[in-house]
Parts: C-alpha cells; sequence; structure tokens
C-alpha cells in the first residue's frame, strides 16, 4: 500500500473536496477505507482502531460526528468535551489519517453513500453480519458498501480505554 505525508490541515475537508480527493485516489487504484465516531477525547483505544482500521486500504478516511450529532447520540450531557473542529484536526494529525470530515447527521449514512468506502469499518461491539438497521449491532452503510463490491469488517476494542471512563475518572 501507499502512504502519503501531507500535513494534519491539508487532511481536514468538507464533503465536496472529500468527494474530489477520493475520486482523485480512485484514478490512481487506490482503495479507499472509511469509519467514523466521536472521537472526542483521543485515548489509546482510538489510535490502536484507527491504525488496525488503515491496514484495510491505502487511504483512511475519518468521519467525525459534529458537536449537534454527539448531542443527538445522549451519551452524556457534558458531551462533546471537545468541539468538532479540534476533534477533526487531532485526528488529522495522525498519520494512518488521511482524510477527516466532520458529518451533521445523526448517522453517516449519506456520507458512506457519497463516498462509497472500498472497506467499511467499526469496533467489535458491532456486528457485519447483522442486517437489521434497528439492531443496535447493525453497522450504518453496511447496505450500500456491500452493493458496491466493498467489505465491512470490524476491529476488536482495546480495554480498558473508553472517553466515557475518562469523563468518570475525571469526575472523581
Amino acid at each position: 500500500m501507499k502512504r502519503a505525508k501531507t500535513t494534519f490541515l491539508e487532511k481536514e475537508m468538507d464533503l465536496d473536496a472529500l468527494q474530489r480527493q477520493v475520486a482523485a485516489w480512485r484514478t490512481e487504484n487506490l482503495s479507499i477505507c472509511f469509519t467514523n465516531g466521536c472521537f472526542d477525547i483521543l485515548h489509546l483505544g482510538h489510535v490502536t482502531y484507527i491504525e488496525k482500521a488503515s491496514e484495510h486500504a491505502d487511504r483512511m478516511i475519518i468521519g467525525i460526528n459534529s458537536d449537534r450529532s454527539v448531542k443527538a447520540l445522549d451519551k452524556a450531557p457534558e458531551r462533546p468535551i471537545n468541539g468538532e473542529s479540534s476533534r477533526a484536526k487531532i485526528i488529522a494529525a495522525l498519520a494512518a489519517v488521511d482524510a477527516v470530515v466532520v458529518f451533521d447527521e445523526d448517522t453517516p449514512e449519506r456520507l458512506i453513500s457519497k463516498i462509497i468506502p472500498d472497506v467499511l469499518v467499526k469496533g467489535g461491539d458491532y456486528d457485519p453480519d447483522e442486517t437489521n438497521a434497528n439492531h443496535p449491532k447493525y453497522i450504518v452503510g453496511r447496505d450500500v458498501v456491500l452493493k458496491n463490491g466493498g467489505r465491512v469488517k470490524t476491529i476488536d476494542l482495546v480495554e480498558g480505554f473508553s472517553t466515557t471512563s475518562l469523563v468518570n475518572k475525571m469526575k472523581r
């Protein structure tokens, strides 16, 4: 696989710029992996997850939930701790990441349907074989990816690391 060195400021894109970048990568026959999350307080679990996800394709795209989207997930009243712009830039600074886009919808389904990644990755708390969209282990966007010949993968979570546990630890 081919990795490119790009500054973190160049990696943060809006959807239009991302679609142009994806088209350029596709003309180079590069494969594309996508995952998403809040990535509120970056920790070892996040970094390990993104690094492992990036091993599935030539380019790694991360969708970041907007602040409004995080609040809609109802994680906790104080979340997100870090704003969407900060979270996007921090994730973009990781070497394994090639592009970051903030999405404002409750799920990344529209975003996935616009970029149609070759590989869609989620954490091990999801099930790539779950077909019931109402099931909590269902991976949003899987149908689009599979219909277009892509793959859906899960990556084991790193035990003992979560933003919620960090927030609770800081409250003590």
